[in-house]
């Protein structure tokens, strides 16, 4: 299978680090725990990347990830159904939890998790803390222009 990372190209050389996750936190993890965010397909990489950006500031720096993850690693699911009413509407400390509790139970290499953004596509989050995250490829980055006609 393959997912997509979108991100800065100076920060391609650690794309599969987790750090900038660790440092900020995200929807689905605390500060302080790695976790690789990426997509299911490049377009929702690009959507999932765009809606963090300034307007009216169309970038010229980015580089975008094809992450291939092996059909033989072990994978789970966050159903929506599980989650909170109101789960896509900001950073909720359940959706922490649940990806948290993920990480440190290093039951699996991969979750999918529904996109915030566009409901009903999916994300994946990989923990490069696991002993099967060696197995994951990451691809040379390819520079990513965003349309301008994004940006007006």
């Amino acid at each position: 299978m393959l997912v997509w990372r979108i991100c800065r190209a100076r920060y391609a050389g650690v794309a599969a680090s987790g750090e900038g996750a660790r440092l900020f936190g995200g929807r689905w993890n605390s500060r302080g725990l790695s976790v690789v965010y990426a997509s299911t397909s490049l377009a929702l990489a690009a959507v999932e990347t765009f809606v963090n950006l300034e307007p009216n500031l169309a970038p010229d720096d980015y580089v975008s990830n094809a992450v291939n993850v092996a059909d033989s690693l072990a994978m789970e699911r966050v159903e929506v159904k599980a989650l909170p009413r109101d789960w896509y509407r900001s950073r909720n400390e359940k959706l922490q939890a649940i990806g948290d509790e993920w990480v440190r139970s290093g039951r699996t290499v991969g979750m999918f998790v529904p996109s915030a953004v566009i409901r009903g596509d999916w994300n994946v989050l990989l923990n490069p803390a696991h002993a099967d995250f060696p197995k994951i490829k990451f691809q040379e980055p390819e520079p990513f222009l965003f349309d301008a006609r994004m940006f007006r």
